[in-house]
């Protein structure tokens, strides 16, 4: 029971599918929304109506959230396969140490700040700068991959 939850395989599972589900979240709320609305006003404009205003702002939120998403999944990946192949990565995750829950608030601290910049606040902001570029996704996926694993090496 308690002892597998506290384990450093589910704390690494679930640190990997926190992001997993938010990566959900984002497709399901955000981005499937918003291309139902993009297509429509395509479809309205090739009947020769009007475009829907709104289009536009909301196929630009929605690519900052895809972007959030191609972000999301090198750490996810890293993280799930941590759980395996990386045992001693917070070994000592004990769930009546308080080191699991300064583990868990720094972590999602850090994946909620991600989440927010990238896929709730729309497009266009200057903090969104690392996901205008295929590169800066990329990279900005290796550097969150790197924050969560020093977290995870030096909490736990």
């Amino acid at each position: 029971g308690g002892e597998v939850m506290s384990s450093s395989y589910m704390t690494l599972i679930l640190t990997g599918g926190t992001m997993g589900t938010l990566m959900w979240f984002n497709v399901w709320f955000i981005i499937w929304p918003a291309q139902k609305v993009v297509i429509a006003s395509a479809e309205q404009v090739a009947g020769g109506g009007e475009a829907i205003a709104d289009a536009a702002s909301r196929g630009a939120a929605a690519g900052m959230a895809s972007r959030t998403n191609t972000l999301f999944s090198i750490p996810m990946l890293f993280f799930m396969g941590a759980a395996s192949h990386l045992g001693n990565l917070g070994a000592g995750a004990d769930p009546a140490d308080p080191q699991l829950m300064s583990y868990w608030a720094v972590v999602l601290v850090v994946i909620a700040l991600v989440e927010i910049t990238g896929a709730c606040m729309g497009a266009g902001k200057p903090v969104q700068k690392h996901l205008t570029s295929v590169s800066g996704v990329i990279t900005s996926g290796f550097v969150l991959t790197l924050v969560l694993y020093l977290i995870a090496d030096n909490v736990l």
